[in-house]
């Protein structure tokens, strides 16, 4: 599911670099393997997808159950991506540290593991959401781990935006998971991602483009320069902006939502002028950090209007 994509690259990059000075105790090193920064963001956005999907309350046995599964089927899908891209991690300073890049943990323990947490989830969504549920996650994350990671990443600059579709589906699978379908609210949310994913990880790779020159990647900012990035980063934003009215366009928010989509919208877009104007690594760093904290506030939003309109 760079959010995207986008969800495997919000989070966890915010962080600061742990001290890799002390030894990782083993528990640690296979927690460290499923990303949970970047889950917890996945599993908040399929949360709200829940709460969204029905008027009332979501029912524990789903509520507990979605969560729980979803996180497993995440948490395996990023060890795999650990794995196929250790390699392309030991060469890059903010993912060295990394145990699959250290060699600390085996490759064939690794697989284990990842087919332990996978099977796990399946089963647990299978018997407390439904068959839809269950396949459609399997299918966000086989498609993250191996369709963006092995084959788009290193193949294309505009791997971000092809592969951004696994990370944009957790709301999507959260509503499944309450109705059983997939309507077309569902789908409006899983497309405000789908355009965040771009502006978020370009602003990103703007102030590590060494690193990414470093490891070989094609991304943007390494194939096509820092203005053009720019560029691309505001059209996106415009996209992004325009998207995230559909909802109360649509119906399915009212004006509480409309007001702070506009108002996280514009402070967004000031960030992103500016760094369209005066480019700074810093400023860069401040934009993608922002990007992270208005996708939350976003959804936050949604679900406040849904639950007080």
């Amino acid at each position: 599911m760079e959010i995207p994509p986008s969800i495997k690259m919000a989070v966890i990059m915010s962080s600061s670099q742990p001290n890799t000075s002390v030894a990782m105790p083993r528990w640690r090193q296979y927690w460290v393997l499923t990303k949970p920064r970047v889950t917890q963001l996945a599993v908040f956005c399929a949360v709200i997808g829940m709460f969204l999907a029905t008027p009332g309350m979501v029912p524990y046995s789903v509520l507990l159950g979605g969560i729980a599964g979803i996180w497993l089927l995440a948490g395996a899908a990023f060890a795999v991506n650990c794995l196929i891209e250790q390699a392309v991690d030991a060469k890059m300073k903010r993912t060295s540290w990394r145990p699959s890049a250290t060699g600390s943990i085996r490759p064939s323990h690794i697989i284990i593991f990842s087919i332990v947490l996978g099977l796990l989830g399946m089963v647990i969504l299978w018997s407390f959401t439904n068959p839809l549920t269950m396949w459609l996650t399997l299918a966000t994350f086989v498609g993250y781990a191996v369709i963006y990671t092995w084959l788009l990443k290193p193949a294309t600059p505009q791997n971000i935006v092809i592969g951004g579709l696994s990370g944009a589906m957790p709301p999507a699978l959260g509503w499944a998971a309450v109705t059983n379908t997939l309507p077309a609210e569902a789908w409006l949310l899983v497309l405000i991602i789908f355009v965040w994913t771009p502006p978020h990880f370009w602003a990103l790779a703007l102030y590590r483009r060494d690193d990414y020159a470093q490891s070989g990647l094609p991304m943007l900012p390494v194939t096509h320069g820092e203005r053009f990035t720019l560029l691309n980063i505001l059209l996106y934003t415009l996209i992004l902006l325009a998207a995230t009215l559909l909802p109360y366009i649509y119906g399915m928010s009212g004006v509480i939502y409309l007001v702070c989509a506009i108002i996280l919208g514009l402070i967004f877009l000031a960030y992103v002028i500016a760094l369209f104007i005066s480019y700074s690594d810093g400023l860069a760093k401040k934009t993608f950090r922002f990007s992270i904290t208005y996708l939350s506030l976003l959804f936050a939003a949604l679900l406040i209007d849904h639950y007080f309109i």
